[in-house]
């Protein structure tokens, strides 16, 4: 009971009153989308030009020739949480296209134990379920611009989270690409969050009162303990607010196509992922912090791919206050044949040192194939 009663407040504290800007807000926003990007370590920034590019890069929905779908499941913590995606892509003509896509990223099935005690008594009949999820639904537009090969694209994206009966909130933010290409040379540049996308939160109070009495009753409890080694267990009443603000970002990309030989292509990608804000990144102040991302793909005839890539470069303190250096390996293959490519990706979809790897897999339908 304490483990669910501690999430709760957890995650509503983590809401500050009034208007205040956090670093870290929406985060399931950040995980990503499609096992072949996953699999180059999120470095597609530059080059990104189908259906997926509504996450990663608007203005690579240009590069669609006609309609385009992508499906995407992932499971985290072995299971507890799961992440699933859903895109559609369609040329308006050959200066434009539209694309929708829905993100989930939720733990299912979470005990409620609030009125698992009362009046002394146990009762498990009490005990329900409950759900914490987060949905985005995004809508994007991109256009070829005058300037030859320069590309621009749009997302506008709303966002759901809901925590049970206790707490849920709406959002809505901006996002914003470009892409050049010039020779064999691409680059792109993703801003996300431009207008400081915010979520207003709301309460039930009923639900809110019942854990803050629970938590007074442990703290009575404690209180009248004689061991004194409990005193730094007493959980301090929380105050839930109403507004967060998630702060810009942007990354940064540069990708190049190579041709090994006739029938083998390498295609190299870096990109430089930028938070305005100190973080523990590899390079970090206090107005802005980078974590470069390296990524390749080498395929066979367009059809048989196998990625790699490094990401999360991040500087990590022991217990004994030693400094190291950590990252994330990740691994791809992917196959392509008559429009229809399906990826796989083992990867760090939470972007945390120390948790585990998940197994990403993906689907993309191409629909000019079948014309």
């Amino acid at each position: 009971m304490k483990q669910l009663l501690l999430i709760v407040l957890f995650t509503t504290a983590q809401i500050s009153s009034g208007q205040t800007i956090r670093n870290f807000s929406n985060e399931f926003l950040n995980i990503g989308v499609d096992a072949a990007s996953f699999g180059m370590g999120k470095a597609v920034t530059a080059f990104s030009n189908d259906v997926n590019s509504i996450y990663w890069n608007p203005a690579g929905l240009v590069g669609l020739k006609d309609y385009q779908g992508s499906l995407m499941h992932a499971e985290y913590f072995q299971g507890i949480a799961n992440y699933d995606y859903v895109g559609f892509a369609k040329p308006i003509n050959n200066e434009s296209t539209v694309a929708v896509a829905v993100m989930r990223f939720g733990v299912d099935d979470i005990l409620n134990t609030t009125q698992l005690i009362q009046d002394g008594q146990i009762n498990y009949d009490r005990v329900s379920l409950f759900s914490a999820a987060d949905w985005a639904v995004n809508v994007a537009y991109a256009k070829k611009l005058i300037l030859k090969d320069l590309n621009i694209g749009v997302n506008a994206k709303i966002v759901r989270r809901k925590i049970g009966d206790f707490a849920s909130s709406i959002g809505f933010g901006l996002d914003a690409g470009l892409q050049f290409k010039r020779n064999q040379w691409e680059f792109g540049l993703m801003l996300r969050d431009i207008t400081t996308t915010f979520n207003a939160w709301s309460f039930n109070d009923d639900e809110l009162d019942n854990i803050i009495a629970i938590y007074d009753n442990l703290n009575e409890s404690i209180l009248n303990d004689d061991n004194p080694d409990n005193d730094d267990e007493i959980i301090p009443t929380v105050t839930p607010d109403k507004i967060e603000l998630t702060k810009p970002k942007a990354q940064l990309g540069i990708a190049r196509k190579f041709n090994i030989s006739r029938d083998f292509n390498l295609l190299t990608a870096l990109d430089l992922n930028m938070r305005f804000a100190k973080t523990n990144d590899v390079i970090s102040s206090s107005v802005v912090s980078i974590s470069p991302a390296f990524g390749f793909q080498v395929d066979y005839i367009n059809r048989v791919y196998v990625r790699g890539g490094i990401n999360n470069f991040q500087n990590q303190v022991d217990f004994e206050n030693n400094n190291s250096l950590t990252l994330e390996p990740n691994f791809g293959v992917g196959f392509n044949y008559k429009g229809i490519s399906i990826d796989y990706a083992l990867t760090n979809i939470g972007g945390a040192s120390g948790t585990l790897f998940s197994n990403v897999f993906s689907l993309k339908v191409d629909i000019s194939y079948f014309r």
